[in-house]
């Protein structure tokens, strides 16, 4: 499959395909939320975000910054290549429930220590997810994490016939 063709940024845009391999993390001072159930679950100005080739942003909370009591371990685990083991959660309030809404990676390899334990969280499996004021569309796909906003160009992993990238 050939490589797909980068859509050039506009002005405050980033291309997804200007990303590292293997990805970099950085911090995030802007205000990042998420809302489940019609209440903010999560809410922070210490996140962080993985930035990887071809893929929107994935944004990581600390867990300080996570509502009590609205996460639970779900069965499973995954790999990834470039941090480690990954552990699934599932999001619980008010009679709704999310199964595998958030992932962590209790002990990512060194490059990416400052994420142990920090969660991040499906755009597509609650209410809304935020970055500064604008409210954030889930990576094309289902199975990938990331973020979509306004400020970043694809095209991205996990639109259809994306699958051998």
């Amino acid at each position: 499959m050939d490589r797909p063709q980068r859509v050039e940024p506009g002005p405050g845009q980033e291309s997804v395909w200007d990303y590292p391999r293997p990805p970099r993390l950085e911090p995030v001072p802007e205000r990042l939320r998420v809302v489940f159930a019609g209440q903010v679950v999560a809410e922070t100005t210490a996140g962080w975000r993985v930035l990887e080739t071809s893929h929107p942003p994935v944004y990581y909370f600390p867990p300080a910054d996570i509502r009590p009591g609205v996460l639970q371990p779900a069965p499973g685990q995954s790999w990834c290549e470039w941090k480690g083991r990954a552990a699934y959660w599932s999001l619980a309030l008010d009679g709704r429930t999310a199964p595998e809404a958030a992932w962590s990676y209790p002990e990512p390899v060194p490059a990416f220590r400052p994420i142990a334990g920090h969660l991040a969280f499906y755009a597509g499996r609650v209410d809304s997810c935020w970055v500064g004021e604008e409210q954030a569309r889930p990576q094309p796909g289902g199975f990938y994490g990331g973020w979509v906003t306004s400020r970043v160009t694809g095209p991205f992993k996990g639109e259809p016939g994306t699958r051998g990238w």
